[in-house]
């Protein structure tokens, strides 16, 4: 890795320190004003999940001031904690938007953050929007710097980069300037943590209240005075030396609202399904099939399903036993399509997993994986899922999704 490098992270803290509402072009505004509604849509889904209820239970212990709003209770919490519980509620079902060029769930934690942050400071509409964009715009970018590498090696993005874009957010809701800024940025960098080994527990949804709890409380030290490294990014010892393999500084000098994550093609995507994204094009798809020919499960000999090498490595469950290792289950997640034709919040349950017709259904789905030498000859995209369900009276139905679209 090069010692001198471009500063990188007084680029994000001068970005973060000067947008202002009239910066957003109009068609930032409507989409993202669609994913601070689901954020919320999300957080009070998710906030009756039983590791929400815990989390919840644990903070109520402490008799913390009553400063921010805690979203589907009656709880009231200092703005770094309120941050806490929502995250971890909007992140709990694995039903909040995705970003696939970043690798990330980049609404969850940085709203977390700031719906926390601008109700204490009584901020406007307009200021949390340029703050949402802001956050969501840092978090995005700096993951797509990484160029995967971070990811790769088993850190979990939503909870270690969005840290980052949670703190950026919060100092431009509060219109910090740049030096306060960029003293976030770099406590933000030593809070920044998830592995994703917790997927499928209770854990992963933590990851992104912990980032947004983070973003706050970096913010705020910053603000008091409180002092870290201007180059927590680029530096000998920083991030991207720590976390990944490679990265491309390209990508944050060059593209911080160059445009905005929110008006590319490959903008953020609110989720149809409330599990790991990587399943969403097989199960579109395999709606589309058994919707279409009227397929009953006792109809079906075997499933075929083939995905990209890199996506087993999240969807570890092959034979799950609860809702949660449902949602990282490639098996579970088509086996609740075939069964009851959906795959919703109420079949995301230990309940349902079990259950033995679904449980037979998961017998039936043979999950394997494409080579690299074919995707790359074929330049598939990341998601791109081949699908072939084949009847005990010969039949055979083919399909490929390349990404999520409901019938």
């Amino acid at each position: 890795m090069p010692t001198e490098l471009p500063p990188l992270t007084a680029s994000v803290a001068r970005f973060a320190s000067a947008t202002r509402f009239d910066d957003l072009p109009g068609d930032v505004r409507t989409l993202s004003k669609s994913a601070v509604l689901d954020c919320l849509a999300v957080a009070f889904a998710g906030c009756v999940a039983e590791g929400s209820v815990l989390l919840r239970r644990h903070l109520a212990k402490f008799g913390f001031p009553r400063d921010a709003s805690v979203i589907g209770s009656d709880m009231r919490l200092p703005a770094q904690f309120a941050a806490l519980a929502n995250g971890n509620s909007m992140h709990s079902d694995d039903y909040d938007d995705t970003h696939n060029p970043s690798r990330i769930h980049p609404s969850a934690s940085v709203a977390a953050a700031l719906f926390a942050a601008a109700e204490a400071a009584d901020a406007s509409g307009r200021d949390v929007l340029t703050a949402f964009n802001v956050g969501v715009e840092a978090s995005c970018k700096i993951s797509i710097a990484t160029a995967g590498g971070h990811y790769s090696r088993g850190f979990h993005s939503s909870g270690t980069i969005s840290t980052y874009g949670a703190a950026a957010a919060v100092c431009n809701v509060r219109h910090l300037d740049q030096a306060t800024t960029l003293a976030a940025l770099g406590i933000a960098g030593s809070q920044s943590a998830g592995v994703r080994e917790n997927f499928g527990t209770m854990t992963k949804p933590l990851h992104a209240g912990r980032a947004g709890e983070s973003g706050v409380m970096a913010a705020d030290l910053a603000a008091s005075g409180f002092t870290s490294s201007p180059t927590i990014l680029e530096g000998e010892r920083g991030f991207f030396a720590a976390y990944s393999d490679i990265f491309d500084a390209k990508v944050i000098l060059d593209t911080l609202g160059k445009p905005w994550t929110f008006a590319t093609e490959a903008s953020i995507g609110i989720k149809p399904f409330p599990s790991g994204r990587l399943t969403h094009p097989g199960m579109c798809e395999l709606e589309k099939i058994v919707r279409a020919h009227d397929i009953k499960p006792a109809e079906v000999e075997c499933i075929h399903v083939r995905t990209n090498r890199q996506l087993p490595g999240n969807l570890t469950y092959h034979a799950p036993r609860t809702g949660l290792e449902g949602k990282f289950s490639m098996e579970f997640c088509l086996a609740s399509i075939l069964v009851v034709r959906r795959a919703g919040l109420a079949e995301f349950t230990d309940e349902f997993v079990n259950r033995a017709d679904v449980q037979d259904a998961i017998s039936k789905i043979d999950y394997t994986c494409y080579s690299d030498e074919e995707a790359a000859a074929n330049k598939y995209p990341l998601l791109t899922t081949f699908l072939e369900v084949v009847l005990k009276d010969g039949r055979r139905f083919a399909g490929r999704a390349d990404f999520a679209r409901r019938r």
